[in-house]
């Protein structure tokens, strides 16, 4: 309920602004008109099919960045050699705009559905890897000489020690990593789509349909709120043995 509390309280500004007539419709469209317009989309069927074209791209995006993420990482993380030639690299290339890299990749790639993939797989690619990385060079070096007093090999530590503490950091950077697939999707779907979200925002942009536009922008958000949500309970569930500060009592 608390977490409900201020997305219900923006819609209910908007929702004021627009009956008031503070809010123009040749602005923004109000509410009621965006929930009408979502309702005229999913009986024609425009909407759910758009959702599972950009739902597609982004979860195959999303698994060919996080494949190559967790490569880099553990690379880069476990071994010094791999540091050595992955990091600076990552570094460098992180600093590149990843959506000016457009242009270029349709010169690869073409304009079909290749450039976009490679554009969400690399807006994925950065924030899996470094807060990966991140987690294994930060595991407590008295945790790892404990396991190694115990007997423990380099796989033993690898598996017991290491990887479980680079584990908060890695679902971190999977909530940061999802969040940027939708964002990057948003530049993917404005590249030449004949389907998905921004497909429809882009059409919608033509014809100075704020309805649609608005509504492609809140399906964008929903779908990154679900994933997010995802996650939350994902790392609940995985990170049940480790005790964290939780906001109570401060």
């Amino acid at each position: 309920m608390r977490r409900a509390a201020g997305p219900v309280g923006l819609l209910a500004v908007w929702f004021l602004a627009s009956t008031t007539g503070v809010l123009p419709e040749s602005v923004l469209a109000s509410p009621v008109d965006v929930v009408q317009r979502a309702v005229d989309l999913t009986g024609t069927g425009e909407l759910p099919q758009a959702i599972a074209a950009s739902g597609r791209r982004a979860a195959i995006g999303f698994l060919i960045g996080a494949t190559v993420a967790l490569a880099l990482s553990l690379a880069a993380g476990l071994f010094r050699l791999g540091e050595d030639v992955i990091d600076a690299s990552m570094g460098m290339f992180r600093a590149i705009p990843w959506v000016g890299l457009i242009p270029l990749f349709i010169v690869w790639f073409g304009i079909d559905e290749t450039p976009k993939i490679a554009l969400v797989a690399l807006g994925v690619t950065y924030p899996l890897y470094f807060n990966i990385y991140g987690g294994i060079r930060s595991a407590d070096a008295q945790l790892i000489e404990a396991g190694r007093m115990a007997g423990l090999g380099r796989i033993g530590l690898i598996r017991y020690v290491i990887l479980p503490s680079a584990l908060p950091g890695a679902l971190v950077g999977l909530r940061y990593a999802l969040s940027t697939a939708w964002l990057a999707l948003v530049f993917a779907e404005q590249v030449n789509a004949d389907a998905g979200i921004g497909y429809l925002m882009s059409n919608a942009q033509q014809y100075f349909q704020t309805d649609v536009i608005v509504l492609c922008l809140a399906v964008y958000a929903v779908l990154g709120l679900l994933c997010d949500f995802a996650v939350r309970l994902l790392s609940r569930r995985l990170l049940a043995w480790r005790a964290s500060f939780d906001g109570e009592g401060a």
